[in-house]
């Protein structure tokens, strides 16, 4: 906890967020919920969400969905994640789900 207060991390969400929240467009995401960096992407069918996770993890993109939501893909990294990381991740995301 000192570490996270005397780096000032979690001052760097709320800008994490809405960097997650500007590069994840595309007309499959139907809604993005978020509290910080914990966030859902919401997908027509769980057919769909589960071929998106798929194919982020084949591309190096750890994520899953949620149990009592199975369209929705969930996103939970590191309060340190570096916006290099963010972008990359949203990138893979999104032309992954371009080619569904």
């Amino acid at each position: 906890m000192k570490t996270l207060l005397d780096e000032r991390i979690p001052e760097t969400v709320g800008g994490k967020e809405k960097l997650f929240l500007s590069e994840l467009n595309h007309p499959k995401i139907k809604t993005i919920r978020s509290f910080g960096l914990w966030m859902a992407l919401e997908f027509e069918s769980l057919e769909i969400c589960k071929k998106v996770v798929d194919n982020c993890i084949q591309k190096g993109v750890l994520t899953d969905w949620f149990l009592f939501a199975a369209n929705c893909l969930r996103i939970s990294p590191p309060l340190v994640i570096p916006e290099n990381q963010i972008k990359k991740a949203c990138k893979i995301l999104t032309d992954v789900c371009s080619v569904l």
